[in-house]
């Protein structure tokens, strides 16, 4: 079977990710689960070195030859768009195909929290999307832009590795940068993107020091930064930032962070009851006067939880065991998965436990339905919840 039918395949089986290794048959990655494409004949070491070089160009070919692992995108008319790594394994080639959607899915398809639109329409400062690899990162990110794309008249820069999804110019103007064919690297890239008039910055991922830094100065120089890191919770990734700079710049960060940084977001994607899908579990930070002191005080950075918590009616923000509460409470995922998820296992058994008779300010709204904020983070009036909802999201990152 050639490589564009097994691709179609597995985009109509809702595969999230593809894997080739010589001596292994297809690997498809169904709902988080990996296993093997039915009655097909292992690969050969010859086969997949003539694929892998098949859907490179010259300059592609060199850099794998230098490297021996590639980052690039590849599109079957008529199937979809896949990120591809082509990498090297026990001196053989393997390659791992991850399905993009032809369309950017909306917010509300998702079915994410409402705050989400409010969080992606900041005119300025930091929003960041963190979690695993293949936690949703990129597809939630897409949505936000798309989000922009639809209500503001901007120009919107991204700088990707590969770019994987593809946004077309509604009210806003979208150019994509891709390393390795529009431009050298993201700090590179970056730097350019600070002439070139964008309103709102799209970084793949802060990787380095150089990336971070001019970063975090495009959002203090008025523009609104978007990118994504790998870090588990909100408090990791204030601390994640804070310790790529040497230790004496160290303080001067955390007052530029306290300043800038209008959300993060961590995501992670739980599977459902049915098996069919997974939902989306999420932290959310947003920036208040209480979250600014946290990030500013080293010694109190222990206490955003606590603050996330306590501020979902107010400002939508919500925790890990909040949402996975939520889900549970809602059917969509199993009592197992909530717990194996959770950030205190222990606090959250207690928690499901008690909640019935012992019920305070900080969980009731993932019992039933709550607000959503405003710009300004009050509630408004009559708003459905915002509170996170399940989402079908499968496998990009």
């Amino acid at each position: 079977m050639e490589l564009n039918e097994i691709l179609a395949l597995a985009v109509r089986t809702n595969a999230s990710d593809i894997h080739f290794k010589a001596g292994l048959p297809p690997m498809f990655r169904l709902y988080g689960t990996l296993g093997p494409m039915p009655e097909a004949p292992r690969m050969k070491p010859e086969e997949l070195s003539r694929m892998a070089l098949s859907i490179m160009n010259s300059f592609q070919r060199e850099r794998f030859k230098q490297l021996n692992e590639l980052d690039l995108s590849y599109g079957v008319p008529g199937v979809g768009r896949f990120r591809v790594n082509v990498y090297q394994q026990r001196g053989t080639i393997a390659i791992v195909f991850r399905v993009i959607p032809f369309k950017v899915k909306t917010l509300a398809e998702l079915r994410h929290p409402p705050v989400l639109s409010v969080i992606a329409l900041e005119q300025r400062g930091m929003i960041l999307l963190t979690g695993t690899t293949g936690s949703g990162k990129s597809t939630t990110l897409a949505a936000m832009i798309e989000h922009i794309n639809t209500e503001r008249s901007c120009h919107v820069m991204t700088i990707e590795d590969p770019i994987e999804f593809l946004h077309r110019d509604k009210r806003s103007m979208i150019n994509q940068r891709e390393v390795g064919v529009d431009t050298v690297s993201f700090g590179q890239a970056l730097k350019s993107a600070l002439r070139q008039d964008p309103d709102v910055i799209l970084v793949g991922e802060m990787r380095d020091l150089e990336t971070t830094g001019t970063a975090i100065t495009a959002a203090e120089t008025g523009h609104l930064v978007m990118s994504t890191l790998h870090t588990m919770d909100a408090t990791e990734t204030i601390n994640r930032i804070i310790s790529i700079f040497p230790p004496h710049q160290q303080r001067q960060i955390r007052l530029q962070l306290g300043a800038i940084m209008r959300a993060v977001i961590c995501q992670r994607l739980i599977p459902t009851v049915d098996g069919r899908g997974r939902a989306a579990a999420m932290e959310i930070l947003r920036s208040t006067p209480r979250i600014r002191e946290l990030i500013e005080d080293k010694d109190r950075v222990k206490e955003i939880p606590e603050a996330l918590s306590t501020g979902h009616v107010s400002y939508g923000t919500q925790t890990f065991d909040q949402s996975l509460m939520f889900l549970f409470k809602s059917g969509l995922i199993s009592y197992e998965e909530a717990e194996l998820n959770s950030t205190n296992p222990g606090n959250f058994r207690l928690r499901i436990q008690g909640i019935e008779s012992t019920s305070d300010g900080q969980w009731q709204s993932f019992e039933g339905r709550g607000t959503t904020p405003s710009k300004s983070g009050a509630p408004a009036k009559g708003a459905p919840t915002a509170v996170v909802r399940g989402t079908s999201v499968t496998g990009s990152e």
